[in-house]
């Protein structure tokens, strides 16, 4: 597989087109393989660091001891050395849906009839006499 930076000369691309932020988060993935990718994001590089979120602890522990590695990897991947610091940050935790304590009552006395056919037929009567 060809380096990030070889490719990107070939496409003869202006200096300025591609933000240096771009190119670390892009290069984030390559750099260290689809299965570290998938419980880690590059979400914000400023200056020479690049901060990434991890799935939980562990995975942020086992990063940070393999830091120098990654950050010569990110060199071969992008050609050059853009990327001096890494920053490996927790995910924050996203909430799940939550159930109900007690289910939710309709106010509609109609919603109490089990049959769909009759509760349909009450429905239209009740419309009927208050129109």
């Amino acid at each position: 597989m060809e380096r990030a930076g070889r490719l990107l000369s070939k496409l003869k691309i202006p200096a300025g087109a591609m933000r240096p932020d771009d190119l670390a988060r892009a290069a984030w993935a390559p750099a260290v393989g689809s299965k570290v990718a998938a419980h880690t994001q590059a979400v914000w590089f400023s200056g020479a660091r690049l901060v990434v979120e991890v799935e939980d602890a562990i995975w942020q522990r086992q990063l940070a001891v393999l830091r120098g590695q990654i950050l010569k990897r990110l060199e071969e991947v992008l050609g050059h050395p853009l990327v001096a610091e890494i920053e490996f940050r927790l995910r924050p935790r996203r909430r799940m849906p939550q159930l109900a304590e007690t289910p939710r009552f309709s106010q509609d006395e109609a919603d109490q009839i089990p049959d769909p056919v009759l509760r349909s037929i009450y429905k239209q009567q009740r419309r009927r006499r208050s129109a």
